[in-house]
């Protein structure tokens, strides 16, 4: 329950940044829902502004929520981008991916002016690596690509369902990935960037223009 209520503080204190007229990135998990559902509270009350969903799954609650939606592809512009992360340190770089919509979430986050990343405390480590990091494969690839990444010191384990291995809105699957204490995170997201078939990784670099925290009732921006 405090993780939650963490949770809607940094939401709501995201939300309080949005202005009408705004395109926004509506971003994926338990901690953006929360923002989405705030978001659709606007809008019913008169606020005009449009969403861009980074998942199939925000996209429904979105349009539960009565929130004007957009195809990334139809916009010049996205003003604002909204969404949780697994981890964050203090250099406001994230593992993102828990989801499993890392890669339609890193290209709005790319594609907006500005990133609010939004987490309860329990997000915040000194060093990335405690939480698995997500790494997107095409399934043709996804053996070659999970020794590839076993190689570099990882185990890598493939995400599953009900129904077989998780598959993502982009028909892809994802290996979980435990390399422990992340030391250089660049380097790290340059080796796993060069390995054909991974689609991304989940390591945010410069990317969160601001990280807001929640902590018990109340929200502050990481400084």
């Amino acid at each position: 329950m405090g993780a939650d209520k963490e949770k809607r503080v940094a939401a709501a204190r995201a939300v309080g940044l949005i202005e009408a007229g705004m395109t926004i990135g509506l971003g994926t998990g338990s901690t953006a829902a929360h923002a989405i559902r705030l978001i659709g509270a606007r809008v019913r009350e008169g606020m005009a502004l449009r969403g861009v969903p980074t998942s199939e799954q925000s996209a429904a609650l979105a349009r539960a929520e009565g929130i004007p939606l957009v195809d990334l592809n139809e916009v010049e512009r996205v003003h604002l981008a909204i969404d949780g992360a697994d981890e964050v340190d203090g250099g406001k770089r994230c593992i993102k991916g828990g989801g499993g919509a890392l890669l339609r979430e890193k290209i709005v986050a790319c594609a907006a002016d500005r990133l609010v990343v939004i987490v309860d405390s329990g997000k915040t480590v000194e060093c990335l690596g405690a939480f698995p990091l997500p790494v997107e494969a095409i399934p043709f690839a996804r053996e070659q690509v999970r020794r590839r990444i076993e190689a570099l010191g990882a185990s890598a384990a493939l995400r599953t369902d009900s129904a077989g291995p998780f598959i993502t809105d982009e028909g892809n699957h994802i290996l979980d990935c435990r390399f422990g204490r992340i030391d250089d995170v660049s380097g790290l997201a340059a080796q796993l960037s060069a390995i054909p078939g991974i689609v991304e990784h989940g390591l945010f670099i410069g990317m969160a223009d601001d990280v807001i925290v929640g902590r018990g009732g109340t929200a502050c921006f990481m400084e």
